[in-house]
């Protein structure tokens, strides 16, 4: 499992630049938004959680298309369906998702503070928003491998994984958000949303790879 990790950690970096993709569109979204809502710094500051939590949304979706692509496109892909039971194969999947999170989508983290300033967000909101993130993206790259193992058989399931993961990330969305407002709003509060955000991404970190097994299992079929 450790072997494959960095091999995918390698993959994801190397193979059509998928982190520095990443971070280009997430920031063109940041910055593109000032142009679209007006000068108004206070209104910036208040959908600024919102603006970096969507724009992080659709830049992972972004890169889950590149999930298993590698492994189809040399074999491998057929040798860790046939070679494993499900839970091993489930496994295999959940270390992918862990790389490619790592390689793909924590950059997107790293770089939410700086982007946060383009936004006017106070320290509070943008420590809030990065810790939101830290902790929510992975839910999603989770969400995506189920996705990416239902289309990794179409020559274009780019578009497809995105229609079939979106939906399923409102959840995701929303808790990250409302803790991310909570943090600088008195009124709303942060523990909730946060714990249940937390929650949510322990329970796909389960469901997703063994979603994501069973289709590549029956896909290999």
């Amino acid at each position: 499992m450790r072997s494959l990790f960095l091999r995918d950690i390698r993959l994801s970096i190397r193979a059509g630049g998928g982190a520095l993709v990443g971070v280009i569109f997430f920031l063109a979204v940041i910055v593109t938004i000032p142009f679209g809502v007006g000068p108004d710094l206070n209104l910036l500051s208040r959908i600024g959680p919102a603006i970096l939590w969507i724009a992080a949304l659709l830049a992972c979706l972004l890169g889950l298309d590149r999930l298993f692509q590698a492994d189809r496109e040399d074999g491998s892909l057929d040798l860790l369906v046939l070679n494993g039971d499900r839970h091993i194969l489930a496994l295999t999947v959940l270390t992918k998702c862990v790389a490619h999170w790592t390689g793909s989508v924590l950059p997107l983290v790293v770089a939410a503070p700086l982007l946060g300033l383009f936004m006017n967000m106070e320290p509070t909101g943008i420590g809030a928003t990065a810790l939101t993130l830290l902790v929510g993206t992975p839910a999603i790259t989770f969400i995506g491998a189920a996705g990416a193992a239902v289309a990794v058989a179409l020559p274009r399931g780019g578009l497809l994984i995105s229609v079939l993961v979106l939906p399923l990330t409102i959840p995701v969305l929303i808790f990250g958000v409302s803790a991310s407002y909570g943090a600088v709003a008195d009124p709303a509060p942060f523990l909730q949303p946060f714990l249940i955000l937390a929650a949510l991404t322990l329970f796909l970190a389960v469901v997703g790879p063994l979603a994501a097994a069973f289709a590549l299992r029956h896909g290999t079929d």
